[in-house]
């Protein structure tokens, strides 16, 4: 019994290394599962910063490209309207040096023809004809300065106007872009964390799994032992009753005629003292008795005594 206790105990100290066993592995293969994981995800992440880095790289170059273009085409538009203009002014003085010189031409035969007057009466005419001319040529390319002037200002206004709104649309354009990419970026983490998670689960299961596998195989290996342990022990119990119920049986007949050896001595041991009792019995009551009584009553003492023996034969 001692042994079988003692290979029971060490059975379940083997079990419960073995459990031990079990879970320390399943925590280190959950660890550098997780690891993995963890490893995976910031790779992603890295993945992400990246992508976006780039991405604000080609903005910010396409912004710039966009800026340089819109300044040639200010700079072209400025040039192409100078020289617009610049022709014009030409073209102006053309034609005021033409309308000068033809007035000039008339107002001298005008004056000639005017002999009545005096000549230096007509060269102060025709000087202050002249003076008034340039003046009035002054005043209308002082006007036609300002005109231009402020055509170009306002065409250059226009133009800064609409390529301000056009860069405008297009940062608008790609700061859309960039939040599309950060939206999709982060519906793949999520994917990425949900699969994780999963996975987390499957292997989290496969160990209690594994591990609830491990404890009802012991539960089994031990009720199984206790089983077969009771069953030894019992068949050994049988057995040994069996050996000293076949022992008795053996030894039945040596034992009654022992206990009716030891009966019978102990009977006549009895006897002897019931005798031994009687005589100092008598002798006392002869003693004490009167002479013509001592007959009946030594009678009755053997009467008595003859009662008890047969009761002590019948025992």
């Amino acid at each position: 019994m001692h042994e079988q206790m003692s290979g029971y105990k060490r059975m379940r100290r083997e079990h419960q290394a073995a459990l031990l066993k079990l879970e320390e592995k399943c925590k280190v293969e959950m660890e550098a599962h997780k690891a993995a994981l963890d490893k995976e995800y910031d790779a992603l992440l890295h993945n992400f910063t990246r992508e976006l880095e780039k991405l604000a790289i080609k903005h910010q170059q396409e912004i710039e490209k966009r800026v340089k273009q819109n300044n040639v085409a200010e700079k072209k538009l400025f040039k192409d309207i100078s020289m617009k203009h610049e022709n014009d002014r030409k073209a102006y003085e053309l034609h005021r040096k033409k309308e000068y010189k033809l007035n000039k031409e008339r107002w001298k035969r005008e004056l000639s023809m005017d002999e009545s007057t005096p000549k230096r009466l007509r060269d102060a005419t025709l000087q202050s004809q002249k003076e008034n001319l340039k003046q009035a040529e002054a005043q209308e390319e002082q006007r036609l300065l300002r005109v231009q002037k402020n055509y170009i200002e306002l065409e250059m206004r226009k133009f800064r106007r609409k390529k301000t709104q056009v860069l405008h649309d297009l940062e608008n354009q790609l700061l859309r872009d960039e939040l599309s990419k950060k939206q999709q970026q982060l519906e793949q983490a999520h994917g990425m964390l949900l699969k994780h998670h999963e996975k987390t689960q499957e292997l989290e299961y496969r160990q209690q799994k594994s591990v609830h596998n491990l404890r009802e195989e012991q539960i089994t290996k031990q009720h199984s032992t206790e089983l077969q342990n009771q069953k030894d022990y019992m068949d050994r119990a049988e057995k040994e009753l069996m050996r000293k119920h076949a022992l008795e049986l053996k030894q039945q007949p040596k034992s009654l005629k022992q206990k009716e050896l030891q009966i019978r001595k102990q009977f006549r041991e009895t006897c002897k003292t019931q005798t031994r009792q009687y005589k100092a019995l008598k002798a006392q009551i002869l003693q004490t008795t009167p002479k013509d009584e001592q007959k009946a009553v030594i009678k009755q003492l053997k009467e008595e005594q003859h009662r008890k023996l047969t009761l002590l034969g019948d025992q």
